[in-house]
Order: structure tokens, then C-alpha cells, then sequence
């Protein structure tokens, strides 16, 4: 009938909060106005204006990863789409589920360099889950469902769906989501039995276990991270957390040991090398993982659960491969656990935590806080130590030393909590997508731990937050370098610091002001509880320039290409450990 016609832009609005988007993050311009002008006849969306499209992107995905929904980004065509491209590669990366909606010129248009014309179909297929060019208003609202269901189905992921302006204009019929179903795409979610029957046999004769999890848990909602949890419970195995997979088990739990990887703790990366069963859920093997691929743990069965099957034995072959949600496939072999009433070797197991008790109780995050310069990691045990037993408080990183800072002394109790960009290591990510936390979780504290030069590459989000009142708290550790390329020009190009010094930095103090909020700033170490209190007692949105030693480095490290025992310690620790190398064959250096 013809009142049942709709123009594309109703059409997408319609679809969208049929989907159960509440908020979408976007920049408006010429091809997607009509978009606009339909979103501003509703009232069941809502629209945040953010100040560059970058930023649009990253806080979907702030939003994305602490309420587990597909975050919306809506920009122009031409710029406003490449200017999507980071945060798109970003959130492929790290597994993020994102609907990007592009404007895009009239169909007629397309291939004759029209005025902010691009190719964002062809552009975006390397950093995208799937893309799509919607040249019909009859193919519209099922091109936006699918979107939706591919972007939050299997391995999540980025999923752009162009727009050219005339399809938005003209008239068509509305496809629900129930008619929409996507005949091709259905990812795999239970595992084979007789392999998780395997797994089960591995784990229980195993003498020296080891779970490491990541990301994956926590993409497969909040059950899974109990399931992981209770797993710990039930094998009594140590477990390690990948950057991303910090809060699927809690930091408190007896068998954590701390995070694994180029950062990670001494006693993680001792136990992923001379475990004798992984069982990897919900991880990659990445590179930071991985270290040197020929020595990587060595004596160990593989065990390795994940919903993408191109992620198995890419990187290392495993023994026993399980492709499923991480959710279903651990709540089997906890079934299969309990049914045989299986028990890891209890003798064994006791020696084995032995061995990494005495791993732990080298403290490989230990630094000296004396004097008046306030350590990096000081401040941030600190602010952990004010954040304790809050519910409410979500943690962003931008990118570099304050991260793994941030991700060695900040503990996680629950998934969902830590946002921060691991695969692309994405500078300028932590601030927008505070924002995009924020804006899902309006009565949350929303902290940004970041660098000085990190927190310039999205400064003017700040806008964003002034506009629309959202009191994230941006806590900048500020050494005046890029302290990670200062590190490694310092360990592995002569002390050559090459442009890393940070010459001509604002006054954060005023820059905050000039955006409407509070600007603290605390060089003195008897002053940095105070000032913290502050920070979080301030309704408004605060900026702290935290003065911190400039010479500092990220410690523990595992060099590029080297493998797990070969580990470089803090020269405070170095002595201790090489003498103990001595004795115990480790290539610690």
C-alpha cells in the first residue's frame, strides 16, 4: 500500500532501532543529510556528534566492549569515510562488533570522481569483517540486518555499509529483521564432543596445566567468564589473561598469574614455557604472545578453543583444535569434567604451583618510589588503590608504556571493563572511547589512562564532552617522550632518540579549562593521593597531568624474537635473577 512506502533514510532509522540501537556516533555532510534530517524526526535514537570520525569509530567501540552490543558510527562520504579507516582496522583487529554506515554519492555517480567521492567498498574490504554497496532501496533494510548479524556473530568484527545519497531519498518497503535472515553466514558455535573429550583427557593428565584466555571470553558474554573462572576452580591450573583478555577472570582469583605476553608477568610467561598442557580459549597466538615461534612452549600439548576457524594453527599448530563460542565450549568440558569426575594429579600440581610461587614471589613489576618524582607505576598503584571495591568504574588506555603500565597494576574483576586497543596499538583510541563508555554507562567512572602525546592525537573529543556533559576522567602519566619508542631507542638503537621527545607540549592544565573542564595537575608524590580523590570526587569532565619519571621503562620485557625464559628483568631485579639463572637454566637476561 502506498502509505506503507518509506524513503531509504526512514527506512534505516526504522532498521536500526529495530536492531536495538539506542545511540550512534557520527559527523554529518552532504551525501548522508537526508539521514540526518530523518534522525532528527525521531526521538528513539540518539545521535552524539563527535569532532573528527576517527573518533566516531572508537567510541563505538568503547561502547561495543563494555555493554557487548554492535556500536553504530554514521559519517559522510569521501573524508568521512577514510577517516573511519584506523578505528575500522582497529576493531577488526580486536575482534569488536561495529556497523559503520557511510554516505556515499548518488549511484549515477559512482566511478566519475563526484565531489567527495571515494571508493570506501574498496577501501575498506582489507580492514572490515564484510562491506557492503547498497545500490537498491529494496535491498536496504536487509542489507542493514545482515550487517547486524555479521558484525556480532561468530569472531566479531567491523562491518560498513555504504550509502549512496539517492537510494536514501527514494521510496521503498521495510523488511523486518524476522524476514531478514542471512541464508549463508551461521558460525559455529558448539564443539565436537569427541575433541572436547580429548581436551578433557589432556588436562586431566597433565602435570604442568596452564589456561590462557583472551579476548574471546570476554567477546562471549558475561557466561563464559564464569564458565572460565569455574574451570579454574575445578583443574586447579594457573591462569594467564592476554592484554585483551584482562577481567574474564578475576584479578583477585588464587590461580591468576597475571597477564602473559612482551609485558606480561614473570611467572605467566614462565608458565606458558614450560607448561606441559595449554588450553588456549578465546586467544590468537599473537605475536607479543608467542614471542620467538620455534621456542614457543616447547614441551606442551595444545589445546585451542575458538569461533574462527582461520585462527586455528595459524600461528601454532595446536594438538587438539576446538572451534566453537567459548561460552558453549567450556560449559561442555565442565560437563565432561564433573561426568567423569576428573582430577588433575594432585602431587603434580602442588609441585607445579610451587615452581611458580617462587617464579611470583620475584615480583617482576617491582620499581622504587623515593624522591620527588612521582614513578609512572606508582601513580597508577594509586589510582588502583582508590578504585578498589567500586562496581561502577570502566579503564581506556590510549597507546604505549602507560598501557602496560596501566594493564600490570590496575586490577580487573569483571569483563567488560578494560577498553584498550591491542592488535593495531592505536594511539588516540583511550579518549573517544572513554566517550563512547561513558555514553552507555552515564553514572560509571570513566578513566582514560594516558600518555601526553598519545592524548593529542584525539584532543578534540574533549569537545565532544563538553557538549554533551559526559565526565570522563583523563589521567595522563606525562614523561615529555613517547616513552615506548624512547625505550626501545634506548635498548635497541644506541640511545638514538630520534624525534620521540615531546618538545612543545600545551599546558593540560588550561586545555582542559578552555573545554569546559577541570585541569589538575600534581608533580609532587605526597600530593598524588590528593589529587586523585579529586578527580573522582569532580562531577565535571577532568583532565590530570601526572609529572612522572622520564626515564622509565616498561618492565618486565620479552624482546622481539626472543622466547619466554628469555626475559629482561629491572636492572633492580637483574642481579638476583641472573644469579639464580645460574642454577635453574634460565635464559633470563
Amino acid at each position: 500500500m502506498a502509505q506503507d512506502r518509506m524513503t531509504g533514510s526512514e527506512i534505516l532509522v526504522k532498521a536500526l532501532v529495530d536492531q536495538g540501537v539506542d545511540v550512534l556516533f557520527g559527523y554529518p555532510g552532504g551525501a548522508v543529510l537526508p539521514i540526518y534530517d530523518a534522525i532528527f524526526q525521531q526521538n528513539q535514537l540518539r545521535h552524539i556528534l563527535v569532532r573528527q570520525e576517527g573518533g566516531a569509530v572508537h567510541a563505538a567501540e568503547g561502547y561495543a566492549r563494555s555493554t557487548g552490543k554492535v556500536g553504530v558510527v554514521l559519517v559522510t562520504s569521501g573524508p568521512g569515510a577514510t577517516n573511519c579507516v584506523t578505528g575500522l582496522t582497529d576493531a577488526l583487529m580486536d575482534s569488536i562488533p561495529v556497523v559503520c554506515l557511510t554516505g556515499q554519492v548518488a549511484t549515477h555517480l559512482i566511478g566519475n570522481d563526484a565531489f567527495q567521492e571515494a571508493d570506501t567498498v574498496g577501501i575498506t574490504r582489507p580492514c572490515t569483517k564484510h562491506n557492503y554497496l547498497v545500490k537498491s532501496i529494496e535491498d536496504l533494510a536487509r542489507t542493514i540486518h545482515e550487517a547486524f548479524h555479521v558484525a556480532k556473530s561468530g569472531r566479531p568484527g567491523p562491518v560498513v555499509v555504504d550509502l549512496p545519497k539517492d537510494v536514501m531519498t527514494a521510496l521503498g518497503s521495510y523488511l523486518p529483521p524476522a524476514k531478514a535472515r542471512h541464508r549463508s553466514y551461521n558460525p559455529q558455535v558448539k564443539g565436537d564432543l569427541s575433541r572436547i573429550e580429548q581436551a578433557v583427557d589432556l588436562l586431566a593428565n597433565a602435570k604442568k596445566p596452564l589456561i590462557y584466555a583472551g579476548g574471546g571470553v570476554i567477546n562471549a558474554g558475561p557466561a563464559a567468564s564464569q564458565l572460565l573462572t569455574n574451570l579454574a576452580d575445578l583443574t586447579g591450573a594457573p591462569t594467564t589473561l592476554t592484554l585483551m583478555g584482562l577481567g574474564a577472570l578475576p584479578a583477585s582469583h588464587k590461580n591468576f598469574v597475571g597477564m602473559v605476553g612482551m609485558h606480561g608477568s614473570l611467572e605467566a610467561n614462565m608458565c606458558m614455557h614450560d607448561c606441559d598442557v595449554m588450553l588456549c580459549v578465546g586467544a590468537r597466538f599473537d605475536d607479543r604472545v608467542t614471542g620467538r615461534l620455534d621456542a614457543f612452549s616447547p614441551g606442551s600439548k595444545k589445546i585451542h578453543i575458538d569461533i574462527d576457524a582461520s585462527s586455528i594453527n595459524k600461528n601454532i599448530a595446536v594438538d587438539v583444535p576446538i572451534i566453537g563460542d567459548c561460552a558453549y565450549v567450556l560449559e561442555d568440558i565442565i560437563k565432561v569434567w564433573k561426568s567423569r569426575q576428573a582430577k588433575c594429579d594432585g602431587k603434580a600440581l602442588a609441585s607445579w604451583w610451587d615452581e611458580i610461587e617462587g617464579w611470583r614471589a620475584r615480583d617482576s613489576f617491582k620499581y622504587t618510589q623515593s624522591g620527588e618524582v612521582i614513578k609512572p607505576q606508582y601513580a597508577l598503584e594509586r589510582l588502583n588503590a582508590h578504585l578498589k571495591g567500586r562496581d561502577d568504574v570502566f579503564i581506556s588506555t590510549e597507546v604505549g608504556q602507560h598501557q602496560m603500565w596501566a594493564a600490570q597494576f590496575l586490577d580487573f574483576e569483571k569483563p567488560n571493563h578494560w577498553m584498550t586497543s591491542g592488535g593495531l596499538g592505536t594511539m588516540g583510541y583511550g579518549l573517544p572511547a572513554a566517550m563512547g563508555v561513558q555514553v552507555a554507562h552515564p553514572d560509571a567512572l570513566c578513566i582514560d589512562v594516558a600518555g601526553e602525546a598519545s592524548i593529542l592525537m584525539n584532543i578534540q573529543e574533549m569537545a565532544t564532552l563538553a557538549q554533551y556533559r559526559l565526565p570522563v576522567k583523563v589521567f595522563i602519566l606525562n614523561n615529555r617522550w613517547m616513552g615506548m619508542v624512547r625505550q626501545w631507542q634506548e635498548f635497541f638503537f644506541g640511545g638514538r632518540y630520534s624525534e620521540s621527545y615531546m618538545d612543545s607540549l600545551p599546558d593540560f592544565v588550561k586545555l582542559a579549562e578552555s573545554f569546559g573542564a577541570v585541569g589538575l595537575r600534581v608533580s609532587d608524590p605526597e600530593k598524588l593521593d590528593d589529587v586523585i580523590a579529586e578527580m573522582i570526587a569532580t562531577p565535571s569532565a577532568v583532565i590530570v597531568d601526572v609529572a612522572v619519571d622520564p626515564n622509565e621503562n616498561v618492565y618486565p620485557m620479552i624482546p622481539a624474537g626472543a622466547a619466554h625464559n628469555q626475559i629482561t628483568m629491572s636492572p633492580d631485579e637483574q642481579a638476583v635473577l641472573d644469579a639464580a639463572s645460574t642454577d635453574e637454566g634460565l635464559a633470563l637476561v
